[in-house]
């Protein structure tokens, strides 16, 4: 065989790029992992399974939902930020950013090995009182200004979003109460209703039935606009006159911080697509979820490490123990 002329040579490169570009397989080209940090039946859990089937339809691959519970959430994070199979991804909720906060120690950066990308929905936390406890805010704060130190507040943790949200509620309001963390929501709503405490913040579509059929009672939420879930309930906002308080629940999609851009694109791409799925969006609603513009990626790294920002401050003003 003759050997090549130099022109040939420099041509050789141009010639072969299109070759080299189909060979390069397309992104997922096996099935995804999609990991959420709580138990299976939470909110995480099922929006985290409402999104699956939409992603998997515009990528052509199965999408799963693995269930990493444990640490609030720092288990499927640490797993996130570890993953370098390019086909891991997570839903992120608020408790990404408590942790930051929280603890003084993780086995990843939340700022520097994770990358959140895409923001989906998010929602309110509800603040109830018992059955037979104050019928709105202020007469909630009276009473807890009347008592320092008497009333209880419950929550699913020490340091859990709900426990940060408490904190900033008695902030806004200017009282103070005891916090009794419980294992898990249904037994905070029964010493709610037993009046072994007289306060819990909770997530809209964990406690919706329990508002609806009388066995606790709505007293504000924590987002800066009403659920349409629940329209007679005031803000914090209007029910304190703390014009800035909103306090939401986030959900997002996060990568490792490595992911090539490319791969990013396509997840901001279904993103939106789903953002725009009236079907999709309608059951979000009904579980008391907003929808979230995806926004772009660094408008959605930059939102979630305020978020940390925020919770850091709370921790430093409330005295709370770091973990």
């Amino acid at each position: 065989m003759a050997p090549l002329s130099r022109r040939a040579a420099l041509a050789l490169p141009a010639l072969l790029l299109p070759t080299l570009a189909k060979a390069q397989p397309a992104w997922p080209d096996r099935p995804v992992r999609f990991i959420q940090g709580f138990g299976a039946g939470g909110t995480t859990d099922i929006v985290a399974r409402l999104l699956a089937p939409s992603m998997s339809a515009a990528w052509g691959q199965p999408v799963v939902v693995e269930n990493r519970p444990g640490a609030g959430g720092t288990l499927a994070a640490n797993t996130l930020a570890r993953a370098n199979d390019g086909h891991t991804l997570m839903l992120l909720n608020n408790g990404f950013a408590v942790s930051a906060a929280l603890y003084r120690s993780l086995p990843y950066d939340p700022r520097a090995d994770i990358a959140p990308v895409a923001m989906v929905a998010s929602t309110g936390l509800v603040i109830l009182a018992g059955p037979n406890g104050p019928k709105d805010m202020a007469e909630l704060v009276a009473q807890a200004k009347a008592r320092p130190d008497g009333l209880n507040f419950a929550t699913v943790g020490v340091g859990s979003t709900q426990h940060f949200v408490a904190e900033a509620v008695q902030t806004a309001g200017g009282f103070k109460m005891t916090h009794v963390p419980y294992r898990g929501t249904p037994a905070a709503i029964i010493a709610l209703r037993n009046n072994e405490v007289q306060m819990v913040a909770e997530t809209a579509s964990a406690v919706l039935g329990q508002i609806r059929g009388g066995e606790v009672r709505a007293l504000a939420i924590t987002s800066g606009t009403r659920s349409p879930l629940l329209p007679e309930v005031p803000t914090v906002a209007e029910a304190l006159g703390a014009a800035d308080f909103d306090i939401v629940t986030w959900y997002a999609i996060g990568t490792p911080a490595n992911t090539p851009l490319a791969v990013v694109q396509r997840i901001t791409a279904v993103a939106q697509a789903m953002h725009a799925d009236v079907e999709l969006q309608a059951r979000l609603g009904a579980l008391g979820l907003s929808p979230r513009a995806p926004g772009t990626p660094d408008q959605t790294r930059a939102a979630v490490h305020a978020e940390m920002a925020r919770w850091t401050e709370v921790v430093t003003r409330t005295n709370m123990e770091r973990q």
